[in-house]
Parts: structure tokens; C-alpha cells; sequence
């Protein structure tokens, strides 16, 4: 029998995929907002596709402050976009 794989659903472009193809994004018990790219760290977690367009879909339609229940700054957007283009070039 096949294993069943995850799927999630992008806060950006609304589509599933699977969860090891997609990025999440946590807000840990702290209260920080990070980008988790591993699926390990502990909190609340919302998926997006490693593409910047979905992430500023995501940000446009305000879907990430509303799943993870946090308002999320500018800066945590701007350095998860960084982060995001840092991983597609290595």
C-alpha cells in the first residue's frame, strides 16, 4: 500500500500540494513569526508555496495574520521574502 502523502493548502494561490513542497510559516509559542523550512519548530503554522508571488498574495489578502492569529510586522514579510529568494538561488 502506498503512503498517503500531506497535502496543504497555499495561503497565497489557494492550491494543495504537498506539504514537503511547500514552505511554512510558524508563529511560535513566543509569539515570533518565522519561516520554518525544515517542518520542525513547534507553533502554529500556515503553508505557502517557496514562491515569492504567493507569499506577497498571501500578504496582499492579509491570509497568514488571519491563520496563524498574529499581526504579522512588514519587517518579518520582508525578511521572509529574503529568505525565500536566498533559498531558490542555493
Amino acid at each position: 500500500m502506498q503512503k498517503k502523502i500531506p497535502q496543504r493548502q497555499c495561503m497565497g494561490c489557494r492550491e494543495r500540494k504537498n506539504k514537503r513542497d511547500m514552505l511554512r510559516v510558524v508563529r511560535q509559542t513566543n509569539g515570533e513569526v518565522t519561516l520554518d523550512f525544515g517542518g520542525k519548530v513547534n507553533g502554529r503554522g500556515a503553508y505557502v508555496c517557496p514562491d515569492v508571488e504567493c507569499l506577497k498574495k498571501a500578504r496582499k489578502s492579509r491570509a497568514l495574520e488571519r491563520c496563524l492569529e498574529v499581526e504579522i510586522p512588514q519587517e518579518v514579510y520582508d525578511r521572509m521574502e529574503r529568505e525565500m529568494e536566498a533559498q531558490s538561488h542555493g
